[in-house]
């Protein structure tokens, strides 16, 4: 039996959130009760009154009220809370024609707009379009020559119509235009770090390293820079597009291409047709010279846009989307609803990739070789978008607060797609990913609404709460429900808004018209609420009573999360050597205990035994019991949490958990039973470490293996490691393998790193480089020279920290010719953020080693001249700063 001990709510506990700032107090007490209530003031702080009351026969004694009170009443403003509304249509966009070319010398779109228009309900005389830096030649009802008055500010064009339109009419604008997409822009956000709308790739052709593109991103309401249309979320229309290009550039858009017809000057005009309608931030075009690869799913069209030297690799890098296709459209019971997929890689892409309608856009991050692919695929960032053509494309989410009605589903996608192919194990490994994604953010930038209509601005929507949260939380309600009504919900969702627009209501309204329950406390606390459970969990045991009790303390400050969240979950009881009784529970006070009649003590009890809560948590445990939580439970988070739990415990007890885990079913537990192994004391595991170095199914187990053969100086594993480097198909085995000969016989590895000067992976001659500073040679220099633009993203900064260090133990005629080239790098837009990043960092670590010296340094000339070069260097930097364009740089360098 399962027995419930209630202990009062409002008991409050004096912990604090470890993980909030103090500076989101008041923005979340205003946020919490401002949307909680119906009160429509804000919260104004006012001189404490006193009142003293005393039975004195009939009389009430008061104390005065301060002069200061009646001036406070005075001056107090009441003010509505901060709410982003759904966008008003007072018309709606039905229909989209536009007929464009380029102008690629002054990065122009040249367009020609009809548009199909009727009344959203009430009759109109006027027409309000987005339509952002545009040149506006004419604008006439479609097929008349008479001109239509507007206004224009540069940013909104509202025309004149001339007279009243009914509601139910249908009229067409047709607008002649030049989009300037460049000109003018506001910058970006850190999740879209571009407003431009339409974006021009080495458009005079100068830069041989990278091809001539053009390519779109419409989202947030960016698409209104090349096209006028009702850039709205709420607002959705079909489309065609007639695109005319030179000639030897393939074209991509939204839907299926209809014709394609050379023209007289070296052009031609392809012309596409979206028949369904969606909206306007989906539209998309990609110009460029392609390798298109082409697929099938059950007849319908896939292909595949890559750069020439990928063609042979594109299956690979888009591998298994005929597969999703059919999983996704098998478990939400909804035919994959479009009439082709299109998936296209671009150069200096301002996002990750971009969910448009039948063509999505991935950045070439996402362009790798057959190699680099292995244990490194592209399967989330897939799925992902693909997911989107239900959840953000097909349903669309009303408005920017509700952005986690698109993108919460999409990240759900991703576990989706990791247990369906992969196992549970490995959703659960990514799901991980995710809650430390979500509580990072938190820990950064504070928590707000999943559903915010207080934002800032509508991009602060694209952050971890949107993502990471909102498929955290289908997790949980999916576990609450089951999965059987929960797919069910879905496919009602889905049916019963197909091609409109959402809220978090309509999916609330589905699910409880499938499970029958009311399910406002659920969406109120994680949808409308801010937040997480933080808990404390204790345990006891009543022998004469034979009975377990669990305490379990809700202890998140209710002054900036709700100060009690619901909590449906598991418990399992574990006895002897019995299989573990569940009981399932719901938390719904501040502090309960909930008790358990046992035969004896319980070796474990796992709270939350399915681990699907969102929450932080302290498990007071005792090592035997995280031991045989590691080893009894099935679920890959116990088996985590308990090597979390026992890190760095030397215990015998401990080590046999590790130990343990270098055979555990999953990689990434492996992994950390690798990380606990010292290679000086823990010699009896090495031979288990040289078979997983050379066995291992993981290519990272392999890798971390190779490491610690590396660690142990043997000459013995000398042999392995020349033949890891010669025949390893996986580069960063490769790479460990090389640095752990480095390690065990430097010259040899010296010798292998020369035979690797002109490998193209970065990881490669990111070690290549490592070895290079650390040998001092000067002559070095050239290889980190000509091998920089191999390299990018995060591996790129290693490279230049290993090209400073080497460049710092050259002469000075030499340090400030190399100074001059990470400047010109720092100042090249041309070149990426990375790299640009990586070379600046450089320059400021070489100035940091100065101020060292400067410091050091009794010669009061050797002092000046290093002052001399300090200033030189703070110089470049000044120079890099004020050439940078991006925001998010900008931002770092001023730490500089």
């Amino acid at each position: 039996m399962i027995e419930y001990i209630p202990i009062f709510a409002h008991q409050k506990s004096n912990k604090k959130n470890p993980i909030m700032k103090i500076r989101y107090l008041l923005f979340l007490f205003l946020t919490l009760f401002s949307f909680g209530c119906n009160s429509t003031k804000n919260t104004v702080a006012t001189v404490p009154v006193v009142i003293e009351e005393r039975q004195l026969d009939t009389m009430v004694v008061t104390a005065e009220k301060p002069a200061a009170y009646e001036q406070e009443q005075q001056e107090m403003i009441y003010t509505l809370p901060t709410y982003h509304p759904t966008y008003t249509l007072k018309n709606d966009l039905i229909h989209t024609k536009l007929d464009i070319r380029f102008d690629w010398e002054k990065q122009h779109v040249l367009g020609k707009a009809t548009l199909t228009l009727k009344p959203y309900f009430y009759p109109t005389s006027s027409l309000t379009l987005d339509a952002k830096g545009f040149d506006i030649h004419n604008i006439t009802f479609e097929g008349k020559k008479h001109s239509l008055k507007y206004d224009y500010d540069d940013q909104i064009l509202t025309i004149d119509l001339e007279k009243l339109i009914p509601k139910d009419q249908e009229y067409k604008i047709f607008i002649d235009y030049t989009a300037k997409p460049g000109e003018g822009s506001e910058g970006g956000s850190s999740a879209i770090t571009s407003d431009n709308g339409l974006f021009f790739i080495n458009h005079d052709g100068s830069d041989p390293s990278k091809p001539m593109q053009i390519w779109t991103q419409g989202e947030t309401e960016n698409n209104s820079r090349w096209f006028p249309t009702i850039d709205k979320p709420n607002e959705r229309c079909t489309q065609e597009i007639y695109l005319t290009v030179d000639d030897k550039f393939k074209t991509l858009s939204n839907g299926l291409m209809v014709s394609s017809t050379k023209n007289d000057d070296g052009t031609r005009t392809d012309y596409w047709k979206m028949n369904q309608p969606h909206a306007p931030y989906l539209f998309m075009v990609a110009v460029g010279d392609y390798a298109v690869v082409k697929d099938d799913w059950n007849g319908m069209l896939v292909d595949y846009y890559v750069e020439h030297d990928y063609e042979e690799h594109a299956a690979d890098i888009f591998a298994h989307t005929p597969e999703m296709l059919t999983f996704f459209s098998d478990i939400l019971d909804v035919k994959y609803p479009w009439d082709k997929y299109s998936q296209v890689i671009v150069r200096e892409f301002v996002s990750g990739a971009m969910e448009n309608t039948t063509g999505v856009i991935f950045g070439d991050f996402v362009q790798k070789t057959d190699r680099e692919l292995i244990d490194n695929h592209n399967d989330a960032i897939v799925a992902h978008e693909l997911f989107h053509h239900w959840f953000g494309d097909y349903v669309t989410c009303e408005s920017w607060s509700n952005l986690t009605m698109n993108e919460g589903f999409a990240n759900y996608s991703e576990y989706l797609w990791f247990e369906h192919k992969y196992g549970k194990d490995e959703a659960e490994n990514h799901r991980i990913s995710e809650m430390q994604g979500y509580f990072g953010s938190v820990n950064r930038s504070g928590a707000h609404d999943l559903i915010d209509f207080s934002y800032n601005d509508k991009e602060d929507m694209f952050d971890a709460h949107s993502y990471n949260k909102g498929g955290l939380v289908l997790h949980m309600l999916r576990n609450y429900v089951g999965d059987k009504a929960f797919f069910a919900s879905l496919n009602l969702y889905l049916k019963q808004n197909a091609y409109t627009a959402v809220e978090a209501h309509d999916l609330r309204l589905a699910f409880e018209e499938i499970t029958g329950e009311d399910l406002n406390w659920f969406f109120n606390q994680w949808y409308f609420s801010s937040g997480h459970p933080i808990i404390e969990i204790n345990y006891e045991y009543d022998e004469s009573a034979k009975k377990a009790f669990v305490t379990i303390e809700q202890t998140q400050d209710p002054e900036e999360f709700p100060a009690i969240f619901q909590l449906p979950f598991a418990i399992d009881v574990y006895v002897g050597k019995q299989d573990p009784v569940r009981y399932e529970v719901f938390m719904n006070e501040r502090k309960q205990i909930f008790s358990f009649d046992v035969s004896e003590k319980p070796s474990l009890i796992n709270v939350d035994a399915d681990k699907v809560l969102l929450m932080l948590k302290n498990d007071n445990k005792s090592e035997e019991e995280f031991t045989l939580q590691y080893f009894n439970t099935k679920n890959y988070l116990d088996r985590y949490e308990a090597l979390n739990a026992l890190n760095g415990n030397t215990s015998k007890l401990a080590k046999s958990v590790f130990n343990a885990a270098l055979k555990d079913n999953h990689w990434s537990l492996r992994m950390r039973g690798l990380a606990s192994i010292n290679p000086s004391s823990d010699t009896e595991l090495i031979t288990t470490v040289l078979e997983m170095a050379q066995n291992d199914s993981r290519s990272n187990v392999r890798a971390r293996a190779t490491n610690i053969l590396g660690k142990t100086g043997d000459q013995k594993y000398i042999s392995y490691l020349r033949k890891a480097i010669d025949t390893e198909k996986a580069y960063n085995v490769i790479s460990s393998a090389l640095m752990a000969l480095n390690e065990i016989d430097s010259k040899e590895a010296q010798n292998y790193a020369k035979n690797l000067e002109k490998e193209d992976n970065g990881n490669i001659l990111n070690v290549v480089g490592q070895i290079y500073a650390a040998s001092g040679d000067a002559k070095k220099l050239g290889f980190f020279e000509k091998s920089w633009d191999k390299i990018d993203g995060f591996t790129v900064i290693s490279f230049y920290e290993n090209y400073i260090a080497l460049v710092g133990q050259t002469e000075e005629e030499i340090i400030n010719k190399s100074l001059l080239k990470l400047k010109a790098v720092g100042i090249d837009m041309s070149n990426s953020p990375w790299q640009r990043f990586a070379a600046t960092k450089a320059l400021n670590e070489m100035r940091a080693s100065y101020s060292e010296k400067v410091v050091a340094e009794k010669n009061e000339e050797k002092k000046s001249k290093l002052e001399k070069n300090i200033n030189s260097i703070s110089e470049m930097i000044e120079e890099v700063k004020s050439k940078e364009t991006s925001d998010q740089l900008k931002s770092i360098y001023m730490r500089f």
